[in-house]
């Protein structure tokens, strides 16, 4: 039995919704990763651009040459899936430029998840019962609630805090964009990994060259070698975040999946106080038990 053939054999199974579990609990975390990575030490367009080229070319032989060819019909999805991962790239680089972290990303992750769960209703049919949104309720408290205590007590320089938040807003609905779209793309294949190898070697061209003349135009560009281990390190960590959490949408319900990933939101915490130095203090703390209780709610009462 090919990796494929195990894996579609576990949709509709219990086993199958154990699995996307754990999947979206990973991308949740891995995803916080990633942001860190582009939000840390380097220019968040070198660092995009960075991750970008190298898993494109990473992708690019499995795609060529390994996965079975994707039908014709997938072509124009895979249109799509530019078109919307550019937009939210974009969104994303401005939103990290203008703003601090810790304030920018749990709006874009908060967000997401509450637009995701209508999207999901609209293209798949899914729908939440009364304790499942009660969840979504607590989580989106603990998010929004988050980022309003960083708005008022971490940031000092508040000159494009207000474009940053709209910034962040605008990126969230990218994200339950590409969310629900990807989930219906994976869905729309007969190989998953047909999808996932084409999606990162289509999503790599775009921000490779964008990044590359924003270098040519730095009085004091940064040494390639570190740049190019951070694209490197980013783009393993991408297969296996942007990877599990459509792998995940495949498997089991998109809302469900979406409000796990979220999770993200207390890990990129964790990742802003133990690496970025960022304070965190018994608020906060009590803020991301909030986000965790909501995704244990929604989860457990489905």
């Amino acid at each position: 039995m090919t990796l494929s053939e195990w894996f579609i054999s576990l949709e509709g199974t219990e086993a199958g919704h154990r699995f996307a579990l754990i999947l979206a609990v990973s991308a949740a975390f891995l995803h916080a990763v990633f942001g860190a990575l582009q939000k840390g030490r380097h220019d968040p367009w070198l660092s995009r651009g960075a991750i970008d080229a190298s898993y494109g070319l990473m992708a690019a032989p499995f795609a060529l040459f390994v996965v079975p060819w994707p039908e014709p019909h997938m072509w124009i999805l895979f249109v799509g899936v530019f078109i919307i991962h550019v937009g939210y790239k974009l969104l994303q680089a401005f939103t990290y430029t203008k703003g601090a972290y810790t304030v920018v990303y749990p709006i874009v992750r908060g967000t997401g998840p509450l637009f995701t769960v209508f999207g999901a209703y609209l293209l798949f049919g899914e729908t939440f019962n009364p304790m499942q949104w009660f969840g979504v309720l607590v989580l989106l408290s603990g998010i929004f609630g988050l980022a309003l205590y960083n708005y008022l007590y971490l940031v000092t320089d508040r000159a494009t805090l207000i474009p940053a938040l709209w910034l962040a807003l605008a990126t969230g609905l990218f994200v339950a964009l590409y969310t629900t779209y990807d989930a219906y793309g994976i869905r729309a294949t007969a190989d998953p990994f047909t999808f996932l190898a084409w999606f990162f070697f289509i999503d790599g061209l775009f921000m490779p060259p964008i990044a590359y003349l924003r270098y040519r135009r730095m009085e004091n560009p940064p040494a390639l070698a570190p740049l190019a281990l951070r694209g490197i390190i980013g783009a393993f960590v991408a297969f296996a975040s942007f990877g599990s959490i459509m792998l995940a949408t495949r498997l089991d319900k998109v809302g469900e999946a979406a409000i796990l990933r979220e999770t993200s939101t207390v890990f990129a915490a964790l990742i802003g106080w133990l690496v970025l130095k960022e304070t965190v203090g018994p608020r906060r703390v009590a803020l991301m038990a909030l986000i965790a209780l909501g995704a244990v709610i929604v989860e457990f009462a489905g």
